[in-house]
């Protein structure tokens, strides 16, 4: 296992203040606070996906359960797969490539063809993190080529015969079924996946996981008791979809014109993550902590700190309605005039 054993989700992010501001009560409301049927539009459920069906009916069930028109997931798991299977709801699907792209953590049965030495498979294992080649396998939905994964940390859990328990945080689009029969290959003996379940999925774990019984009990609930409480639970604010990202804080009077996809310019940020590089992907937030929109960062925590204009972000994906906040722009002014 890596000195860090975490998967980039997982490291601890810190916001510096670039200016002072405050937000006005009566636009917005707090993610948690939303009426509950934007909230369920807007919403994010972690499903524990059981053995059998495909990740497309599991989705697809979660939409006909809550009514939605649209349900999308964060990364497909084989029919067999368990685990993890964060599902976004109707306006919030709009993020979900920024979840699906995330890092993943499996806890994988891996079936050796012979018992080998402990100590010589935990070697071989340790020898497979880092970057890894990949050949996609035949029956795949990506074009096969060859393509480089990063494997952030192989854990050896438990081993018994030829039976090994292994944990893998590992970058979107690892084939772990692959990487066991690799490892096989590397021990001399063969190997095979044998059991898989997915344990985290960018900023999501084991302990908000839902079942699909629990979805429809607290649906039923509200709408045959009128109470809200167990919908709230196991449904999340799309926000929480996305807190792996760097942020960018808001001023309520820019937040408008992001939202009709004007580019976000430093006059506009009040906070921002400390450590944001140029290129990446970046959420922008209210000042109540509402997702505005996925953007590419045009600058760095330094360089917005020094300046007092440019542009600081260009939105990517808008997930706000305009005129959720108050009009702060004219045509005339521009970005710059934020």
């Amino acid at each position: 296992m890596s000195s860090a054993g975490k998967l980039p989700a997982e490291v601890e992010r810190t916001l510096v203040r670039k200016s002072g501001a405050w937000t006005n009560p009566s636009y917005g409301c707090p993610p948690e606070k939303r009426p509950i049927l934007e909230y369920i539009e807007k919403g994010v459920v972690n499903v524990d996906k059981p053995s059998g069906p495909t990740s497309h009916e599991v989705a697809a069930w979660v939409k006909a359960i809550l009514g939605v028109n649209t349900a999308g997931h964060a990364g497909s798991l084989d029919p067999k797969v368990t685990g993890l299977l964060p599902t976004l709801l109707g306006k919030a699907t709009k993020a979900v490539p920024a979840l699906r792209l995330s890092g993943k953590e499996y806890i994988c049965h891996l079936k050796l063809h012979r018992a080998m030495p402990p100590k010589m498979v935990r070697q071989i294992c340790e020898e497979f993190t880092g970057p890894i080649y990949q050949m996609p396998p035949i029956k795949s939905a990506v074009k096969r080529v060859i393509r480089v994964r990063t494997i952030y940390y192989i854990e050896v859990l438990e081993i018994e015969g030829t039976s090994v328990l292994i944990r893998v945080g590992c970058e979107a689009g690892t084939y772990i079924r692959k990487l066991c029969h690799d490892i096989g290959l590397a021990l001399g003996c063969g190997g095979h996946m044998q059991g898989l379940r997915r344990t985290k999925a960018g900023p999501f774990t084991e302990r908000t996981l839902v079942t699909l019984h629990e979805l429809k009990d607290a649906y039923v609930f509200w709408k045959e008791e009128g109470d809200e409480s167990e919908l709230r639970r196991v449904i999340r604010p799309m926000e929480s979809a996305v807190s792996h990202l760097p942020k960018i804080i808001l001023r309520d009077s820019a937040v408008d014109a992001v939202c009709s996809g004007a580019s976000l310019a430093v006059p506009g940020i009040t906070s921002l993550d400390a450590n944001l590089t140029k290129g990446e992907l970046t959420g922008l937030f209210t000042l109540k902590g509402e997702l505005v929109a996925l953007a590419k960062s045009e600058m760095n925590t330094q360089e917005i700190l020094k300046a007092s204009a440019g542009i600081a972000a260009s939105p990517i994906r808008v997930l706000m309605e305009a005129g959720t906040y108050p009009k702060g722009w004219t045509k005339k002014e521009e970005s710059v005039q934020l």
